[in-house]
């Protein structure tokens, strides 16, 4: 361990060397099942070939550019993004934050343009949107905020999946729009029920605010569909995405429709890194692949099998409060304080997450087999089992 890092994570004991498809291999020779995907990022596992190939062979011929230039993979991905979404325009950064800070930025300068003077922002309680300055302070956990107030203005918040509770600010003029996860991943694997997002697509529509998702976490095929809003067949007004768009290498995207396409314009928002050749061909490699081997389908079945094997092992045991999730996430969350298990798992060979302080959340890669599956229900069943009956 190094005293040379700022102490800003608590990190575990191990350190990973190598990786193939669900597993990693320590520094020591030991292998792990990832239940976790780098925090859903490696959707498609660990030294994935064609996302592997891709990187070295751009590394080869250019990296970077700067976006003062025309950059070929990012239009190539710009492209690709579009036909699958069905958005319009897409403006490339560095992670997840930034795409949400590209939105927030959206969402202020709209309403600048259209002479709202205190625009203000519907976000929700138990959401996580980063750790920049707006989206910290759009997130809604008060451990987030702790040490940093006063936070920037311009939020109100709203329960999350209470389509009632935003209805009640529509009288607001200084709303100018909503930004929402389609499903709550660090707050706790929290789905809503089924129409919430085009119930808040009709009170956008009905009161002129931009519908913005942070599909940071569920997009690109984390549900079962490419785009979580694509449930419910509707389409928002600005979306944004990171996280397994490069499969680990950082690229983050804001995509946006309509009005919101065309809001900002030169001089008013830009990034240095943020599309160059590089990530863009990471990020064609991952939709190419995912669409060649038909993922998300894969995802769809996978993701119900191992929610129900986990309902049939846990559900009658005391101490369990919920099972949820949809597709790759899932969520289980206990009676009482579970983060040791993160450490127990580990010991056992498991990588697992826990958010909340009592749900143990798991985010799989696409690739993990029915036979990983099988492992990754028993071994973590009984951990749980274990730790409640102590």
């Amino acid at each position: 361990m190094s005293d040379h890092l700022m102490n800003t994570y608590a990190r575990l004991p191990v350190s990973f060397e190598k990786g193939n498809g669900a597993t990693l291999i320590d520094s020591d020779g030991k292998t792990y099942l990832d239940a976790i995907s780098g925090i859903a990022v490696c959707s498609l596992g660990h030294a994935h070939p064609a996302v592997s190939d891709a990187i070295c062979e751009q590394s080869h011929k250019l990296i970077h550019t700067s976006n003062l230039y025309q950059i070929g993979n990012q239009q190539k991905l710009a492209d690709k993004l579009i036909e699958l979404s069905g958005m319009d325009r897409v403006f490339f950064c560095n992670s997840g934050a930034e795409a949400n800070e590209t939105a927030l930025k959206i969402a202020r300068k709209h309403a600048n343009d259209n002479g709202i003077e205190n625009p203000a922002v519907i976000v929700m309680n138990n959401s996580f949107h980063g750790r920049t300055y707006a989206t910290l302070s759009a997130t809604g956990n008060d451990k987030v905020h702790a040490g940093f107030t006063p936070l920037m203005e311009g939020f109100i918040r709203v329960p999350f999946d209470d389509v009632d509770a935003v209805k009640a600010h529509s009288a607001n003029q200084n709303i100018v729009a909503i930004l929402v996860e389609p499903v709550q991943g660090e707050g706790g694997v929290h789905v809503p029920k089924p129409g919430y997002l085009k119930a808040l697509r009709e009170i956008c529509d009905t009161n002129g605010w931009l519908l913005m998702l942070d599909e940071i976490q569920t997009g690109i095929g984390r549900t079962g569909a490419w785009f979580a809003f694509q449930h419910e067949d509707i389409k928002p007004d600005v979306v944004t995405l990171a996280k397994a768009l490069g499969n680990g290498m950082p690229i983050g995207a804001c995509m946006a429709t309509s009005q919101a396409a065309q809001t900002l314009v030169p001089g008013n928002h830009g990034t240095t890194f943020g599309g160059n050749p590089l990530a863009c061909a990471a990020g064609l490699a991952v939709l190419n692949t995912m669409q060649v081997h038909n993922h998300i389908k894969s995802v769809v079945r996978k993701g119900a099998d191992l929610l129900a094997a986990f309902t049939a092992e846990l559900s009658g045991q005391t101490g369990i409060v919920d099972i949820r999730g949809k597709g790759y996430m899932i969520g289980i969350q206990l009676n009482k304080p579970c983060g040791e298990l993160v450490t127990r798992a580990l010991e056992k060979g498991l990588l697992i997450n826990v958010t909340r302080g009592d749900t143990v959340r798991l985010l799989p890669t696409f690739v993990m087999s029915d036979e990983q599956s099988k492992h990754l229900v028993s071994t973590l069943s009984q951990l749980i089992k274990e730790f409640l009956n102590e």
